[in-house]
């Protein structure tokens, strides 16, 4: 079985700013690589679309990235024991997989592209 990803991933996880047309919201950015990260999002993002994801570190520093988004992820789970008598409750993830286009080096200034993969189909 080949392994999809063939870049190195940052494990680590992240309170990141989504700015799309709607506004700005808050996401947890987690599996990173160069190439994309996977943000979960309270609301869903639509599929194609384009949103600026910042990073922030405790010093104040800041790295923005354009981001299209590629896929979406909605789990909800129960715990249940079998007795339908018994109440439920649910939880869920939901959070959408993005790649990056470009990432902002200077606020006002163009966006520097990332190399784009050829990918054959």
């Amino acid at each position: 079985m080949s392994e999809r990803r063939q870049s190195l991933r940052f494990d680590k996880v992240f309170t990141v700013y989504l700015t799309t047309q709607q506004g700005m919201t808050r996401g947890i950015a987690r599996n990173i690589s160069s190439s994309g990260l996977f943000v979960e999002t309270r609301d869903p993002l639509p599929l194609g679309a384009q949103l600026k994801v910042t990073f922030t570190a405790d010093d104040g520093t800041e790295m923005t990235a354009l981001c299209e988004v590629r896929y979406q992820v909605a789990l909800n789970y129960s715990n249940s024991q079998g007795d339908e008598q018994q109440v439920m409750t649910t939880s869920g993830t939901r959070g959408a997989g993005l790649r990056i286009i470009a990432y902002e080096t200077r606020e006002n200034h163009p966006m520097l592209l990332v190399d784009k993969e050829r990918v054959l189909h």
